[in-house]
């Protein structure tokens, strides 16, 4: 560990430009995909069986958001040196020269440590452990290993993602349950389709970083099959919190439309007849995903939140 802060530290930067103000150190927690956490977060709390104080809520909602941004400021002090080499994210504050790695190592390990004792304090330490190990997740295994050793870093990092939701649902229930974990399968299965439809437009960025992602190590072809794959896995995973009770009939419309919108932009994908046409389908495919998501997630938290869910019959 003390020769990879060593490595990132020792980057050349601008001596002016050191320092960085408010919105750099804003920037480095990934601000955008902290805000997905927070709400994913929101409804593995809201869809959890049992109460909760809303001031806890808010409380753990806020402690669950920063330990996000812990690890985007620790994930950037890792990749500043392949953030410098690619057009998506030369402008971030470290390659740019206005944060220095050590100051964003520092930073995001603060955030790491307050964050998680934050957790465990107004919630339980069981939700703590598992923001922990998110952390680390995300950090470690994901960003210092699987991201440059793997082709599947996505599938099986894209866990650190999927894991908001199981901490919510352990703010309120101090476990894992059933809940949490159908929300994590569902992120689970639609971070391949997501990350890959944009790799595909920028493989040529993740080539030049040295960053083994699926349309550099194993062709356009296999990763418009294996987007196809996916997707259909996820457009039926997603059927199942209706079948277990967990959403209603307004859950089911929700999902089943857009599964059937994410597999028509996979379908698109896979027969593309030309480079083109597959990263205008690929690009199609990254800007509608996060509707999708955004729409699941949103249609089980205003049945639950409003208490307009209609029953299903349960299949299981």
């Amino acid at each position: 560990m003390s020769a990879a802060f060593d490595k990132a530290a020792d980057q050349s930067l601008p001596a002016s430009s050191v320092g960085g103000d408010v919105g750099d150190y804003f920037q480095l927690l990934k601000p955008r995909v902290m805000s997905l956490v927070i709400f994913t977060a929101l409804v593995g709390i809201v869809v959890a069986p049992g109460t909760i104080h809303p001031v806890i809520a808010f409380a753990s909602l806020l402690a669950i958001a920063v330990g996000a941004g812990a690890s985007g400021a620790l994930n950037m002090w890792w990749d500043a040196d392949i953030d410098a080499l690619m057009t998506r994210t030369a402008k971030r504050p470290i390659p740019d020269g206005r944060i220095t790695p050590k100051e964003a190592f520092a930073f995001g390990m603060a955030l790491s440590v307050g964050s998680v004792l934050v957790l465990g304090v107004v919630a339980n330490w069981v939700a703590a452990g598992l923001l922990a190990f998110t952390i680390f997740f995300y950090a470690v295994v994901y960003s210092m290993w699987l991201k440059r050793s793997t082709a599947q870093n996505i599938v099986i990092g894209g866990a650190a993602g999927a894991f908001p939701p199981m901490i919510g649902e352990a703010v309120v229930t101090g476990n894992i349950g059933w809940a949490g974990f159908v929300l994590f399968t569902i992120i689970f299965l639609w971070t391949p389709p997501h990350f890959w439809a944009l790799a595909m437009v920028k493989a040529k960025d993740y080539e030049r970083a040295g960053v083994p992602m699926m349309p550099n190590v194993a062709g356009d072809a296999s990763t418009r099959r294996q987007i196809m794959a996916y997707t259909i896995a996820l457009a039926l995973f997603a059927l199942v919190p209706a079948a277990i009770g967990m959403g209603g009939a307004a859950y089911l419309a929700v999902a089943a439309l857009g599964g059937l919108g994410m597999v028509g932009i996979a379908w698109r994908i896979l027969k593309a007849p030309d480079l083109e046409a597959s990263h205008k389908a690929g690009m199609q495919m990254f800007g509608f995903s996060i509707l999708y998501l955004f729409a699941v997630f949103s249609a089980l938290l205003a049945e639950h939140s409003l208490g307009v869910m209609w029953a299903l019959p349960r299949l299981v």
